[in-house]
């Protein structure tokens, strides 16, 4: 009896909650499941170097850590600035992060690769590149492994393809971020362009929803998550509630009187709602330095981004914060 008054009490409690963030509250309930964001930490030197080490990607398990670096090593044999997407791994979520390595030739070539990100199932991987045989000046492209186990060497991934010419353009088409909606089992690509046609200005944000041919459809342009200014790079959480971003807009932190490069979250109710106004994630998070390029953790209670604040070990340098999930009532509807 007092289990079953307790369960009433915690339903009256969430219905208190809900009611108030429909009466016009500034972040939406999506948001509220968590604590705020920790302090950013330093990933160390076993992940960054002196070169720049930045856009990360977490695997679905959360056990490897997907990252670009102009470092030694690469492909093209140079530091001559193109990137390369490099993995690290970890034994559990509590052990350190292992040595990383270059994916390889396969995926990698001499030109740049770029922003890496991974399907929900993990056995796409998708990134951007300038390699001969896309639509545009840099294009988004995905390789497939058959076998998402295997974590070793360069990982069983395939002979990359390109997303296609609707997806991508003419223009600058990079960050890709894979989204399966667990209610529909749509699929959509988010990304960035950079003076698309039908864009704000500089970079937006973009999405692609799949066909039945498995092939990308028109992209359409996130209008509410896009400013004229640069709105780039993003991460969304597992059950599409939560979307990061970096932009430069009015609210990010000044460097010098400029806008730096800041982390941004917006939320919406359901997969079905429209984005809200984007938040900036605020100092504790932020700096005056550039931060951005945001990946997420499955949960959602790790934040992996890249910085170039002072203290690092190089020009940009991976960080990490985290938050714990509050013990609050499912709220999804």
């Amino acid at each position: 009896m007092k289990g079953r008054v307790l369960r009433v009490l915690e339903t009256v409690a969430c219905l208190i909650v809900i009611v108030a963030s429909f009466g016009g509250a500034p972040r939406a309930w999506a948001q509220d499941r968590f604590s705020e964001w920790s302090e950013p930490v330093n990933l160390g030197p076993e992940i960054n170097t002196a070169s720049n080490d930045q856009h990360p990607a977490l695997s679905p398990d959360g056990l490897s850590l997907y990252f670009v670096s102009d470092r030694e090593g690469n492909v093209d044999g140079s530091l001559a600035g193109t990137f390369d997407i490099w993995v690290s791994h970890r034994a559990s979520a509590d052990s350190p992060w292992e040595a990383p390595q270059n994916l390889g030739p396969t995926v990698n070539s001499i030109y740049t690769e770029y922003a890496p990100n991974l399907s929900f199932d993990g056995h796409w991987l998708f990134f951007g590149s300038d390699r001969p045989g896309g639509c545009g000046s840099r294009d988004v492209w995905a390789s497939h492994r058959k076998d998402k186990k295997v974590n070793f060497g360069h990982g069983g991934w395939e002979t990359p393809v390109n997303l296609g010419c609707t997806l991508n353009s003419s223009e600058f088409d990079d960050g890709p971020t894979f989204f399966e909606d667990p209610r529909t089992n749509i699929l959509t690509m988010y990304f960035t362009s950079q003076n698309r046609p039908g864009g704000q200005g500089d970079f937006d944000i973009w999405e692609s929803t799949e066909r039945p041919d498995e092939s990308w459809g028109t992209p359409v342009n996130v209008a509410a998550l896009n400013s004229p200014f640069r709105d780039t790079r993003t991460a969304i959480r597992h059950d599409g509630l939560e979307i990061f971003l970096t932009s430069n807009r009015p609210g990010s932190i000044l460097n010098g009187g400029v806008p730096s490069l800041d982390l941004w979250v917006s939320a919406r109710d359901s997969t079905s709602d429209p984005w809200g106004v984007p938040v900036n994630l605020g100092p504790v998070v932020n700096s005056s330095s550039n931060d951005g390029a945001p990946a997420l953790s499955r949960d959602g209670t790790e934040l992996y981004f890249y910085s170039n604040r002072p203290g690092g070990f190089g020009a940009n340098d991976l960080y990490v914060v985290t938050r714990t999930k509050l013990d609050t009532c499912d709220r999804r509807r």
